[in-house]
């Protein structure tokens, strides 16, 4: 396997149990301590991912993880004792992949590992891989999302989640389908990721064109609408 996987934690003892069930999985675990040394062994080492705690000196993980968003897609898992909704949503928000939160139970992060690289590195080959409507183009090959014929900055899930729904024009899908059908039978997370994700694209899409909207089908789900 040999993928690198970084991991942020101030605390020792977790990042010593981490190493461990993760070299028993065949990864190679790098350990760091703080923010600013978080952000610099991105940029060295090129992780597969990276497990972010919030609590951090120099710059806490919100931070780290707006720093990585900026010039990177590598899968962040956040860990926190930070359980409270407002805090996964945030975390999701600023382009995380998943959110643990502590304690946990070792076995658990690993299968989260794995599960967000399955995700990150699974094609999608059965479908068109552009999808283009009035003032807006979704481009599944090369990860591109074109509004009014600019480059808007779109992490993957949400390139992936707006192309979902754009190649399924007024079908609607429930929150645990997108989940199934954009993140994978596996994803550990619930279903307000959908939500957070539909939020951000709307942020991005609005008053791009009266021809199509991203509709939210009340106590059902959401659909892409052409008119």
């Amino acid at each position: 396997m040999n993928e690198k996987i970084l991991i942020v934690d101030d605390d020792t003892n977790i990042c010593e149990l981490l190493r461990l069930y993760l070299s028993k999985e065949g990864f190679v675990p790098l350990i760091v301590n703080d923010g600013e040394s978080a952000v610099q062994s991105v940029e060295n080492n090129k992780p597969a991912l990276v497990l972010l705690d919030i609590m951090l000196p120099k710059l806490d993980g919100w931070q780290v993880c707006r720093r990585i968003r900026q010039s990177s897609d590598t899968p962040i898992i956040m860990i926190s004792a930070k359980g409270e909704t407002f805090d996964k949503i945030l975390g999701l928000e600023l382009g995380a992949d998943d959110y643990i939160v502590k304690p946990f139970e070792a076995k658990e992060v690993v299968a989260r590992v794995k599960a967000v690289l399955r995700r990150s590195a699974a094609p999608i080959s059965d479908q068109p891989k552009e999808v283009t409507y009035e003032n807006l183009s979704v481009n599944i090959t090369n990860y591109e999302l074109k509004v009014r014929g600019e480059h808007v900055y779109a992490p993957p899930k949400e390139l992936e989640l707006l192309f979902h729904l754009a190649s399924n024009p007024n079908r609607v899908f429930t929150r645990d389908q997108l989940l199934d059908e954009v993140w994978g039978f596996d994803y550990y997370g619930d279903s307000r990721t959908v939500d957070v994700h539909i939020k951000r694209l709307r942020e991005k899409l609005d008053g791009v064109s009266d021809k199509w909207d991203l509709k939210t089908v009340w106590s059902v789900g959401y659909k892409f609408e052409t008119k």
